[in-house]
């Protein structure tokens, strides 16, 4: 896929000090909500890594303290010597599916700078002729204090840059139009439909659709299945 073209396929007190007790009653309507987890088992998961192929993954990856940071230049060559994708440094998810319930979920830091670089995507390997290569990309842009967008378009998060947050991507698929739903901090920020049949499987890291250096880092990375 050429450059940049993924991106078009968008407790009150009472006056004494004593504690006010409050009728069970008072608090209807105000449950926490459910975890986006609930039902679902975590189960274990495999990845290979692309990277600049003319480049150790050590000169674009380190781990510690179970932090893995990624970067990668807009001037990298791509993973392939004959590929003309952009440049990236990704976790390539092993766990293929065709249909079924899976999630997507880690803490993610998008350092300040990043503009254009998708952090984390479900990626269609075989897909029918003229469909889409990704059912969804999220991306990160050097705007309003670091701005994750859906592909180019819908705004998800604003004021993300140097901060951790937590992101979850569930999947319903099927072999017709399954449904995608996007949490931040357990909290739902996107439903949307996938792009039909496909095998496919969940990618992180950074996949530079822009100028400039861009990194991510991932840590408490997890898969659920249900």
């Amino acid at each position: 896929m050429n450059r940049r073209s993924v991106l078009r396929a968008g407790a009150g007190l009472l006056a004494g000090g004593a504690a006010l007790a409050l009728p069970k009653a008072a608090f209807a309507g105000t449950a926490p909500a459910a975890d986006p987890t609930d039902g679902w088992t975590q189960s274990s998961f495999t990845y290979s890594w692309q990277k600049p192929w003319n480049l150790d993954l050590s000169d674009r990856h380190s781990e510690s303290g179970g932090v893995h940071r990624m970067w990668v230049y807009a001037t990298d060559e791509p993973f392939q010597e004959d590929s003309s994708t952009d440049p990236r440094t990704e976790m390539r998810w092993k766990n293929d599916y065709k249909t079924g319930n899976r999630m997507w979920d880690a803490d993610v830091y998008l350092p300040s700078g990043t503009d254009g670089a998708s952090f984390v995507q479900i990626l269609r390997g075989v897909h029918p002729s003229g469909t889409p290569a990704t059912d969804i990309m999220l991306n990160a842009y050097n705007t309003g204090g670091g701005t994750v967008r859906r592909y180019d378009g819908t705004v998800l998060k604003t004021n993300a840059f140097d901060t951790w947050f937590n992101v979850k991507i569930a999947h319903q698929a099927s072999s017709g139009t399954g449904t995608i739903k996007v949490y931040f901090d357990d909290s739902l920020v996107l439903t949307v439909d996938d792009r039909g049949p496909a095998t496919r499987y969940f990618k992180n890291g950074v996949y530079n659709h822009g100028s400039g250096r861009a990194e991510a880092r991932f840590r408490n990375i997890r898969y659920w299945t249900r």
